[in-house]
């Protein structure tokens, strides 16, 4: 076998292929489209209803009709997806969550309004109980706190059924319970569900910055001072990661996510490098809050960070990046960035 050993310097220069434009497009190994992003959208009841989002500057929760309109833009940017994350009213907030399951509740009322006004667009419903329950977990504690998994899962699969039912194109379970991809596989399958796509929070780590987002949904008083740290992942963990993955693919995951995004894209790599299976990274409330608080004060440019950030995710491996960057982007690339 021949063995080709690389030029050294002087005959090698590496910075020669970066002196122009050209040469640096010819080898660029990564590239950005408007089809590598979800955009996550917060949805509240009533009509004209648009609230900002303080710890997410640029972030809004928006009534049925406003989000049509948004839907409309993103149609036209070539953004395929969005993601649906509902604000219910205290009111309907209970210890089951049963309004996750209600047909006619937010989410049922959203998802069927987006499919019949914008059949194009896919729709990503989160499988989880924390924006209905009165405690702010994403699952059902016992007397003593700790988050019970298979009546969890009870509940997850009826919740998954009531989205599928109304239309929606893809499932994610966000909750991080034991068996749930494969008990919401078999229950779409004895239902004839066969085209709905589950995209698996496989390897959800307890993380601190989810902070904001949990302000959107309003679980964050909810929650108050407890932590999720019995069902969500050890920051300090990978190889665990994979056992996630292989177990979610197992039972019949269509695609993984890593959640966060940036901080793990260690674990998207490993991730994309094992498994070959579409991979995809949620960029979290935190890590756009960081980005947006510092090109406000004028610390970093913000366009800048932006797309270098998007580029990080797709150098990992990831296929796609759930981001609430993903409209200022696609208006980026559509103006020639």
């Amino acid at each position: 076998m021949t063995i080709i050993t690389p030029a050294a310097y002087p005959a090698a220069r590496l910075r020669r292929m970066r002196r122009d434009p050209f040469s640096r497009a010819m080898m660029r190994e990564n590239t950005i489209t408007a089809a590598d992003l979800i955009y996550p959208v917060f949805v509240l009841e009533g009509d004209n209803q648009r609230q900002q989002v303080a710890s997410m500057p640029g972030v809004e929760r928006q009534s049925l009709d406003l989000l049509l309109h948004t839907a409309e833009e993103c149609v036209k940017l070539g953004i395929p997806a969005l993601a649906l994350f509902p604000l219910v009213d205290q009111s309907v907030k209970t210890y089951d969550g049963i309004e996750a399951t209600n047909p006619d509740g937010l989410v049922p009322r959203v998802i069927r309004a987006l499919k019949k006004n914008f059949p194009e667009l896919g729709v990503i419903s989160d499988i989880a109980l924390d924006p209905y329950t009165t405690h702010g977990q994403d699952g059902l504690p016992d007397e003593n706190g700790y988050i019970v998994n298979e009546k969890t899962i009870e509940m997850l699969v009826k919740q998954a059924l009531t989205h599928a039912e109304a239309g929606v194109d893809v499932v994610a379970p966000s909750d991080m319970m034991d068996g749930r991809i494969g008990a919401i596989r078999s229950a779409f399958e004895s239902k004839g569900l066969i085209h709905t796509r589950i995209m698996a929070y496989s390897a959800k780590y307890a993380s601190a910055f989810y902070g904001p987002f949990r302000d959107a949904v309003g679980s964050s008083a909810n929650l108050g001072k407890a932590d999720k740290n019995t069902y969500q992942m050890d920051p300090a963990n990978s190889d665990e990661a994979l056992r996630e993955v292989a177990l979610d693919l197992a039972e019949g995951a269509d695609m993984v996510m890593v959640k966060p995004g940036m901080p793990y894209l260690d674990v998207v790599r490993r991730v994309k490098d094992e498994f070959k299976v579409p991979t995809f990274a949620y960029q979290v409330s935190g890590e756009y809050a960081m980005l947006k608080a510092a090109a406000i004060n004028g610390w970093l440019d913000h366009d800048k960070v932006m797309m270098e950030s998007m580029m990080a995710f797709k150098r990992a491996g990831a296929d796609g990046v759930l981001t609430y960057f993903a409209m200022d982007i696609a208006r980026k690339l559509k103006a020639g960035y």
